[in-house]
């Protein structure tokens, strides 16, 4: 195993995929000459050249249609958004064209195309730059959506999405490029729409994904010297969702919480609740309890930024409450 860093992950995993396919290629601002807005695409324009490693005007719009057209041409277009709070501005491009061109064709046309980038928040960059859009892109069929949390996970779950025939969303987080994780030396994926068990318990489920699930473990460690005892999921890929593992969860620990860095108002938490409601019913012991983001814009203050995202306190009391403590 290997130590590197979360940027080096999705840069490897691209690199990885362009060295056996020539068919791929990445194109985004500042992904060539500056090696990434976020240097997760460090050494790229060197090794492959600029033909297949394309820096672009600001135009989310028309360089997320030129990729979704090289895709339905025959190539495996990486599109990388510098945050997908930006991708508002090429989202016509994604849900009227990548989503749906497989089915308006009559299965004549896949659109093999990875959309990836930043979302959520990353300090204080106020309410236009700190936006949570998965459920946005999980409710529209036809788009994949993954979310990973880790080094490991980031480098497995993006070589599978490149090799995907459908296209994927894949949302990374600002404040994770900096961490370190192991990777195999050799070869490895991870299939899309499989959950993780990331801590076994068998009190309550906590079911997360993303840069917030850290505040869910630090909530489950401490909440263990309480004697409670947590089971986390890590969901890793919002659509296709892993509702199984959820379920099974639940039907062990008969309590759930779901915690989510997103609006409260309908959002994959909302999927979570009413999957589990209908398949799981009978099982609970305990209302759901569901934690996201205060019902605003992310303000910029540090001050109320830290009231407006959730945290392990916001876990714990969460926990304690279906657990009637």
């Amino acid at each position: 195993m290997r130590t590197i860093q979360f940027r080096e992950a999705v840069a490897e995993a691209m690199s990885e995929e362009m060295r056996t396919d020539d068919s791929i290629y990445l194109m985004g601002e500042e992904v060539a000459e500056y090696n990434g807005a976020y240097k997760a695409s460090k050494g790229m324009l060197d090794e492959f050249g600029a033909d297949r490693v394309i820096d672009t005007p600001i135009a989310e719009l028309g360089f997320a249609g030129i990729g979704v057209g090289s895709a339905m041409g025959g190539n495996r277009p990486i599109i990388e958004f510098m945050t997908f709070n930006f991708a508002l501005v090429g989202i016509d491009q994604i849900i009227n064209n990548a989503a749906k061109m497989r089915q308006m064709s009559g299965g004549q046309l896949n659109i093999p195309i990875v959309f990836r980038g930043p979302t959520a928040s990353a300090g204080q960059l106020a309410a236009t730059h700190s936006q949570a859009f998965e459920s946005w892109f999980a409710n529209c069929p036809g788009l994949k959506v993954v979310v990973p949390s880790n080094v490991y996970d980031a480098k497995g779950l993006l070589k599978t999405a490149i090799r995907d025939d459908d296209p994927v969303i894949f949302m990374e987080s600002e404040q994770m490029y900096g961490d370190k994780g192991e990777v195999p030396e050799g070869e490895y994926t991870i299939p899309l729409g499989v959950a993780d068990i990331k801590r076994e318990g068998t009190d309550v489920t906590i079911v997360s994904f993303g840069k917030i699930i850290k505040e869910a473990y630090v909530a489950a460690d401490e909440l263990a010297e309480e004697g409670i005892s947590c089971e986390v999921i890590d969901l890793r890929t919002i659509r296709p969702m892993d509702s199984a593992a959820i379920i099974t969860s639940v039907k062990k620990t008969n309590r759930l919480v779901i915690l989510e860095e997103a609006w409260p108002f309908g959002n994959v938490s909302t999927e979570i609740v009413y999957q589990v409601q209908a398949q799981a019913f009978d099982y609970l012991d305990a209302p759901i309890q569901k934690i996201n983001t205060a019902d605003t814009p992310a303000p910029y203050s540090p001050v109320l930024l830290e009231e407006w995202l959730p945290n392990k306190n916001d876990v714990i009391k969460a926990v304690k409450k279906v657990m009637y403590k």
